[in-house]
């Protein structure tokens, strides 16, 4: 996993493989945003959609500790051992909204997660401990969340919108 020496440098990188990532959708017509292949895992709608789901949970489970809420991760009913039922979850919930909405609320997530990220001490970030929802047995700090749910993602499922256009769209 990568490593980080400043915030400036985990916003930048989030920034930039978000931007590369939302660009891949400009050219999807929105009558194909279900539209699977058998290559591809995601249609760009569930593609899209898992992005939403995990960067509110990464926001809320921040925002519940700040309020003082007992956070359980990965959501509330759901354990790590049941992760397809919770992209189930983020399918529907988001699967609604057409493409141009979903970027567009991707953005507000990301731009706020950016924002969050500005408010943090070093130690916040880069010590592990520092919150209750990030305290696991691997005892990761809050960029390895971070990066985890966004770089990560953003860089991987670019791959695959990507090839999916090629599939579908050629």
């Amino acid at each position: 996993m990568r490593q980080y020496q400043t915030k400036a440098e985990l916003i930048q990188t989030i920034q930039d493989t978000f931007q590369k990532y939302i660009t891949e959708f400009e050219e999807i017509p929105e009558e194909w945003r279900h539209q699977h292949h058998d290559e591809v895992d995601k249609s760009p709608s569930e593609n899209l959609s898992y992005q939403l789901g995990w960067l509110h949970l990464l926001l809320d489970w921040e925002a519940q500790e700040k309020n003082g809420v007992a956070v359980q991760t990965p959501a509330a009913g759901y354990k790590w051992n049941q992760l397809g039922a919770l992209y189930e979850q983020f399918y529907q919930r988001y699967g609604q909204l057409s493409l141009k909405e979903q970027q567009q609320q991707l953005t507000q997530l990301v731009e706020e997660l950016c924002q969050w990220i500005s408010t943090l001490s070093d130690t916040e970030l880069f010590e592990p401990g520092q919150r209750k929802w990030a305290t696991t047995k691997a005892q990761w700090p809050l960029y390895k969340w971070i990066h985890i749910n966004s770089v990560a993602p953003f860089t991987n499922f670019r791959t695959k919108i990507r090839k999916w256009k090629r599939l579908v769209m050629a």
